[in-house]
Order: structure tokens, then sequence, then C-alpha cells
């Protein structure tokens, strides 16, 4: 797909050049809110909400946020498995995706950063006293590291990353980088697939089947969004250092979207302490995967182990990457 782009000729693409879309921030008009099945953001917007409650009063609150292209219904089977552990699981549809208004369109780092950090606001106010979890999936993971980093980040008391986007820019090739740029600065509504790339994100075929039938799922991505992913990507790689908080990065053996060179510099770089649990069999939706249950019962294990027997470690697999890079 990028060289038919370039077969258009690169003169002609920048003589026609254009800007990448973006959706606007609107202004803070109130503090965010939790409605019956909807988020209402500071600006207004109504994103929709997924909300997986136990039986009686939670003893703590995890909050996912969805990767690429998906929407809150990722969380459904491991919400489902977390309630019955007595942990209230929240998720909402971050905007661009599922079926919020401008499906499609890049929201920009800035507004998705703004909308967790006030979707944390608004449960964390529901749930007053309650232990706070964030879960990022993939791109939700390079949001919910975004949202955590700085001065005036929200409080959580841990942070789970499955399979974290944190493979930026920096990693591809000058070529490549300097082609994204041109397309999306020049042909930013054209959509691709990447069906020819051949990933399989899942040995779970009957869940792929139901994601392909799933209007909500987006199958086609405009390159526009694909430029704003690696920028987000590039600041979740920056970031790293900032994010202090108890960590517990989970990742596949056979994941063929992020390559286990980047999760190794992660967890390298992550200054607080943190865990990693590593599935030799496992592909990148490991939370959907047909042996997911064995990652959602490792994720409630660690959520159990107090704070202070939490410890932080490189695997020795990850060695030999790191050493190669210096």
């Amino acid at each position: 797909m990028f060289s038919r782009i370039l077969g258009v000729g690169l003169p002609l693409m920048l003589m026609t050049a254009c800007t990448p879309y973006i959706q606007r921030t609107g202004e803070s008009l109130q503090s965010p809110t939790l409605e019956t099945m909807r988020f209402i953001a500071a600006d207004g917007e109504s994103l929709p909400m997924r909300i997986w409650l136990p039986e009686g009063e939670p003893h703590s609150i995890v909050i996912g946020v969805h990767g690429f292209n998906d929407y809150s219904r990722a969380f459904a089977k491991v919400g489902a498995y977390l309630a019955q552990q007595g942990i209230a699981v929240y998720a909402y549809d971050q905007r661009g995706f599922g079926a919020t208004q401008q499906r499609g369109r890049w929201p920009g780092v800035e507004l998705l950063v703004k909308d967790l950090r006030g979707f944390i606001q608004a449960v964390g106010t529901h749930h007053r006293n309650r232990p706070l979890y964030l879960l990022g999936e993939s791109m939700g993971g390079a949001v919910a590291m975004a949202a955590l980093a700085g001065d005036d980040a929200p409080l959580v008391d841990r942070l789970i990353l499955v399979a974290p986007a944190v493979w930026g820019g920096q990693s591809l090739n000058s070529w490549y980088r300097s082609l994204l740029w041109v397309s999306a600065h020049t042909l930013p509504w054209l959509k691709v697939t990447g069906s020819s790339l051949k990933i399989k994100a899942s040995d779970n075929r009957e869940m792929l089947k139901r994601m392909r039938a799933d209007p909500l799922i987006i199958k086609e991505t405009r390159i526009d969004a694909l430029y704003g992913m690696v920028q987000l990507m590039d600041k979740a790689r920056k970031i790293i250092p900032q994010v202090h908080m108890p960590t517990l990065v989970l990742y596949g053996g056979q994941d063929q979207v992020i390559p286990e060179r980047p999760i190794c510099h992660l967890l390298e770089e992550l200054p607080g302490p943190h865990s990693v649990a590593f599935y030799p069999t496992g592909y990148h939706m490991l939370l959907r995967d047909r042996e997911a249950e064995r990652v959602w019962q490792d994720l409630v294990e660690w959520l159990q182990v107090p704070v202070w027997a939490l410890s932080s470690r490189i695997p020795a697999r990850c060695l030999p990457l790191l050493a190669q890079t210096g």
C-alpha cells in the first residue's frame, strides 16, 4: 500500500499537502461524570461505557482502556471474571472508536489523555476509598502511561500493561517513517486494512471471527490515524521514566504486533517496582486468547501481592536484546 502511495509522485504530494485530521479538544464545561452506560467527558461529549459489577460491594476497581480500532467490549470476558473475584470493571469507548460520534477519526494524544484522566476521576469519585487499578491493552497501555505521567497525573494504585504499544516511530527505518509522514500530510483520508500483513493477533479463532463481524470494530484505518498512533507510541516510549507506580507487564511470546525488544526496554526503564509475565504461547490479545483464563488468574494474584513485596526485575530472555543495543 505504501509503495502505491509513492506511485502518485512525491512532488505532486508536496504540492497538494494537507493536514492530518485531529479531533478538536472541547472546552471544559463540567466535571466528568458517570451516567447509565455513558461517560460524560469534561467538554460534554458522551462516550459509551460498559461496567461489570460483582455481587455486593466491590473491594477494588479496575479501569480498562482498549486498544487501537477496538472498543470497550474488549473487556467483556475478563470483566466478567474479575467481577466474580469481587472486582468492579469500568471501560469506555475512547473517542474515534466504538460507538463514538467521530468513529474512525484520530482524537489526538491530548484528548485521549484528557478523557482518561477525567474517567479515572469520575470512577474514583463513585468508589471512594477503594483501590483503583488501571489496565491498558496495546494502544490503551500507551494512553494509560501518558495519562499517569507528569505532576498532574491522577492517583491510581497500580498499572497493568497488556502488550503495551511502546513501539514508536523511532523503531521504523527512516524510509518508512518519512513515507508515513508524507502520506499523512497528503492523503490523510486514504484508508488501509493491513490484511496483506497476515498478522495473527490471537489463537482464538472464534473470537476473531466475531470481531470481523462486529460493526463497531474498525477494519479500514485512515492514514492520519496510523500517523497519530505512531505519535502516541513515541510519547509512551519517552515518558517511561515518569511512570512510578507499581506496574505489571503482560506479554505473549507469539505477539506479532508489538516486538519483544520495545517491551524489554520498557522493563529496563520503568523506575517503580514492576513485574512481568511472559506467556510463550500467548499472542497480542492475551486477555482474549484461548488460554486467557490463565492470564486473568495471574492478574488477580498480582493484585493481591502487598506493594512492599513487589520488586523490579528484567527477564533473562530480555538481556540479549538489551545488550545488542547497549
